[in-house]
């Protein structure tokens, strides 16, 4: 393996066309403005190293990053990669992972608008992330221990878990299809809203007008904070631990509550059942 160390790249396609190389200590930045350093590459492993340049992991086939950084003015960092894990770094560019495959995120940062779009088998695991449309039409994910701020997130995803994690985003898991959230808080407005098989397990769930629109919803051990007009033309079964606000036009299933401040049924294709414990 070529070892790369403490160097200080700027120019165009600085390392183009790489293959089985060691950077360590390196800076990509300078005057040159230089695109895609690391382009048409494959088994990389970059350490301690800072990016500060547009493009420079796209179309790599094998890619480790430990302990480094990718600054706001690193656009579109990882685009058409695969095989890919980083830990301990931070992803601070607007579209840092698009269109990629089998990737591994730990111990990391990530403040990156539209994050995540068109992924394949991801995993992130001890990460927190500030992102609008985050993961949007990504497939095959897996979230644990996640702190997620943002808006309209989980959009089309499909086949998705996430675990003991905290969500604070509007919009989220709209056209979600086959998604299970254990042991987390998800606060937002408008959860989930056209969603298929969308299941949540030992779950707080906070926000306004939740789960509307979804076909074979599941809440099992659920509390609901905060929660009005929910459940709007869905096929759900529902056990919530916690009084609702309100309950809107349950199309079928069976809803059970220890209270709810009003069921409302002003369609007559609402006949899910409200079941409201003594």
């Amino acid at each position: 393996m070529e070892h790369i160390d403490n160097k200080v790249m700027d120019e165009e396609r600085a390392l183009y066309g790489s293959s089985g190389i060691l950077v360590t200590n390196c800076r990509f930045d300078g005057p040159a403005d230089g695109e895609s350093a690391l382009k048409e590459c494959s088994d990389v492993t970059v350490e301690d190293s800072y990016f500060n340049l547009r493009y420079p992991l796209w179309h790599v086939h094998g890619l480790t990053v430990e302990s480094s950084e990718m600054t706001d003015k690193c656009r579109a960092a990882l685009w058409y990669s695969d095989n890919i894990r980083i830990r301990n770094s931070r992803l601070h560019g607007i579209k840092a992972l698009r269109e990629c495959r089998d990737a591994l995120i730990e111990s990391s940062d990530i403040i990156s608008p539209e994050f995540g779009w068109s992924v394949t088998n991801l995993i992130l695991r001890d990460v927190t992330c500030e992102s609008e449309y985050f993961l949007m039409r990504s497939s095959k994910v897996v979230l644990e221990n996640v702190s997620l701020t943002g808006k309209y997130s989980f959009q089309y995803v499909t086949d998705c878990e996430v675990k003991d994690s905290k969500l604070n985003t509007k919009d989220a898991f709209w056209h979600a299809r086959n998604v299970t959230v254990r042991d987390s808080v998800v606060n937002g407005e408008y959860l989930g809203w056209y969603s298929e098989n969308l299941t949540f397990i030992n779950c707080t769930i906070k926000g306004t007008q939740p789960l509307c629109y979804c076909k074979n919803l599941k809440l099992i051990n659920c509390r609901m904070e905060g929660c009005d007009l929910a459940f709007e033309r869905s096929d759900v079964e529902a056990d919530i631990t916690t009084p609702v606000i309100s309950i809107k036009n349950p199309l079928s299933g069976r809803i059970t509550v220890p209270s709810a401040g009003k069921i409302i049924r002003d369609i007559p294709q609402a006949l899910g059942e409200v079941i409201v414990r003594d």
